[in-house]
């Protein structure tokens, strides 16, 4: 499978993008008004000595169009200037057009008078109309490399609910088209994107009308915005990769829009290991461009909104009070010295052969399912991703959603995750409550889902499927997995029923047949887990692991979801057993495919537990590989060790080395083929890595 890396292009040419977003310490939002075009020159000064040449600049909206139909020619000069000033430097911008909101804020223009953003055709016109007029102005102007619609505009257009559920996603693809097309009719031939921070149903599993399967197609890069609270700090660090990885749609770019951390909430030294750890991760993941959050502190804008009830927003700048660079600052320069090192613009991932499935109960809105099933399944997707990561294994996550084809017309504006509680037309679509066991046939009318008896299906060139803690495929997807896995590849699965009454229990159309089991449930009912520890002792090898080593893993979960499958194998193998002598893991052959079967949601279990990795999910997933013929070409035996490779289309590979834990780490590679490691740009073989804690090293493989 190819793993998507497209870059920006501009003028043809592909472009790595590295810097911040922009406000002056001389007014934040208002820096318009309290213009300082010597200061503002500093900053860009403090920027660029740290390798960064490229700022996220905004249009505050209030100011920039005073009345419906005015531009404020003298903000216009002012920013022409900012322009001017990044020019001289060999700098560039992106403009922001609808600011909106910023930093826990929203302003609106004094004219709004509660107009709704997307649906009032007047003040829809009104906005395409400022976006034609300040690109028209600007368009041809050298410093500028891209557009952008907004700023995090779901919490502009619906503050208290972020748009979850609120905002209906046709009315908003139809907005941001109109948008887009302002820009074009303004001359303006830079890549768009919209600046939304990607908090839809793709990446969150809640739908707040900002779907990326819609938008892909309008824009030309997306911009995921990450400031996760985490309870584990693996999945801290790698999450900003993980929502990259999730983002690949259509070709498009990922650009890391906004990312960083307030100096408030946490030491200088973890900041630096914060921000090393997600540039490094991100750029694993496919991304192609960086625009830290922020450029400076504002320690003199205390008396100034947002700045008053937001305290810890003052200090998200990598440049302090007194124009001294922070250790997030030197990451970035050293990042930029990596990116010139390996030529990032002509570098691509390797194919992945393990695909990773996300389940489109986790993007989709079907009859009769619940809210929670969402955001719990994108939690499962995560972890599964990190114990991948720990494997050092180039997964590529395949969207379930994406593979299925539904009938036009009926489930269409369900499947593609209207808004829960009704379908894109506004008709009420039924669900149930946790608190409601009882389910019903809902009959296939006009406006109804239904799917087709068969659509393009998940790619059919992987080696390995993981299906981790899944309740719930469509049917034709659990059909397909059987065919993959008679045909060849191994078809991985972990138990799960959810975490509510709804229906409780697995929905997997072919268990027996696929699995090899006979599943030894009782309607209704659950299997509690009774350990805090689950121990899976193999009694025969899987890949790399030899009969009689035990794994280990939390327990977790509520009364519904801490539950495990009890099954008598009925074809298949035991592999490895629980504490208690029950199967834990059990593998059925086919001619040249398996299929491999945990009876334990041990995924959903490592999601909830805090501080858990790296746990022993990443030995499975790497002996399934292995099992599988999958493993990549270098790998390390340490789940605190993560490798991942780039290849330049000069033939050079290069293969990193981070250490996900915070002490100091030694790993020694192993390495397929003959192909040694040796030092970037020199000679002699690397046979062991050392590694400061959160440190990364890169080597060449030749």
């Amino acid at each position: 499978m190819k793993r998507p890396n497209p870059k920006i292009l501009l003028n043809g040419k592909p472009q790595t993008w590295l810097g911040a977003n922009f406000w002056s310490a001389s007014g934040g939002p208002l820096m318009w008004r309290k213009y300082d075009s010597d200061r503002i020159g500093r900053e860009l000064d403090g920027l660029l000595h740290h390798g960064m040449t490229v700022t996220r600049s905004f249009f505050y909206w209030p100011d920039f169009q005073p009345t419906p139909d005015t531009i404020d020619e003298g903000l216009v000069a002012r920013f022409r200037d900012f322009l001017g000033r990044h020019d001289t430097r060999g700098m560039k911008t992106i403009p922001t057009f609808i600011v909106g909101h910023m930093s826990g804020q929203n302003w609106d223009p004094a004219w709004r008078e509660g107009r709704d953003l997307f649906s009032d055709v007047w003040f829809v016109a009104r906005q395409a109309w400022y976006v034609r007029e300040l690109v028209s102005r600007f368009h041809d102007h050298p410093a500028i490399v891209g557009w952008l619609l907004t700023n995090e505009v779901p919490i502009y257009a619906d503050w208290k609910h972020r748009g979850a559920s609120v905002l209906d996603p046709d009315v908003v693809t139809s907005w941001a088209q109109i948008l887009i097309d302002a820009v074009r009719a303004g001359g303006g031939t830079q890549p768009v994107g919209v600046g939304d921070g990607v908090f839809g149903v793709e990446v969150m599993g809640t739908d707040n009308g900002f779907r990326m399967r819609d938008l892909s197609p309008l824009v030309d890069f997306c911009g995921p915005h990450v400031y996760r609270m985490e309870t584990d700090q693996v999945r801290q660090h790698l999450g900003a990769g993980f929502v990259c990885d999730l983002l690949h749609r259509d070709g498009k770019p990922v650009i890391m829009e906004e990312f960083g951390l307030t100096s408030e909430y946490t030491s200088d030294e973890n900041a630096a290991h914060y921000y090393r750890q997600l540039l490094h991760h991100s750029l694993l993941a496919g991304a192609t461009g960086w625009l830290a959050w922020n450029n400076a502190d504002f320690d003199g804008l205390v008396p100034q909104a947002p700045y008053t009830h937001r305290p810890f927003e003052l200090h998200f700048g990598l440049i302090d009070k007194d124009d001294q660079p922070k250790p997030a600052a030197r990451e970035m320069k050293a990042f930029h010295e990596v990116l010139n090192r390996i030529d990032l613009a002509r570098c691509t991932r390797p194919d992945s052969r393990i695909a990773l499935v996300a389940s489109s109960f986790y993007d989709n809105q079907y009859p009769f399912t619940e809210a929670s099933d969402g955001p719990t399944l994108v939690a499962i997707l995560r972890q599964a991703y990190i114990a991948a990561r720990e494997a050092d294994l180039p997964v590529m996550i395949v969207r379930e959603s994406d593979a299925v084809a539904w009938n036009p017309g009926s489930v269409g504006d369900l499947a593609r995750g209207a808004p829960r509680g009704s379908n894109m037309y506004g008709r009420s679509v039924p669900s149930l409550s946790a608190e409601d066991p009882f389910d019903a046939e809902v009959p296939l009318t006009p406006g109804q889902p239904g799917p087709t008896d068969s659509g393009p299906g998940l790619p059919s060139d992987a080696a390995l499927y993981i299906v981790p803690s899944t309740k719930a495929l469509t049917s034709p997807t659990w059909a397909q997995l059987a065919d993959l896995a008679h045909g060849g590849a191994t078809v991985y699965a972990s138990y799960f029923v959810g975490t509510h009454l709804n229906q409780r229990g697995p929905w997997w159309s072919n268990m027996h047949e696929l699995f090899g089991v006979k599943k030894q449930t009782r309607y209704g009912l659950v299997d509690p887990i009774e350990d805090d520890t689950l121990e899976m002792t193999f009694i025969r090898d899987l890949g790399d692991i030899t009969a009689g080593t035990t794994l280990r893993f939390a327990v977790a979960g509520n009364a519904n979801s801490r539950c495990y499958l009890p099954v008598v194998a009925d074809g298949a193998e035991v592999v490895a057993v629980d504490g208690r002598r029950r199967p834990a893991l059990l593998m059925n052959r086919f001619r040249s495919g398996r299929s491999v079967l945990c009876t334990y949601p041990i995924e959903y279990m490592a999601a909830e537990t805090p501080a858990v990795n790296p746990e022993d999910t990443w030995r499975l997933y790497r002996a399934l590989a292995v099992e599988a013929g999958a493993c990549p070409a270098v790998t390390v035996d340490s789940g605190n060790i993560s490798v991942g490779e780039m290849i330049h289309e000069d033939g050079r590979h290069f293969v990193w080395f981070i250490n996900l834990s915070g002490s100091n780490a030694v790993a020694t590679p192993r390495i397929s083929g003959s192909s040694p490691l040796v030092p970037m740009g020199a000679q002699g073989s690397v046979t062991s890595v050392s590694l400061p804690p959160f440190g990364v090293e890169i080597l060449e493989r030749r």
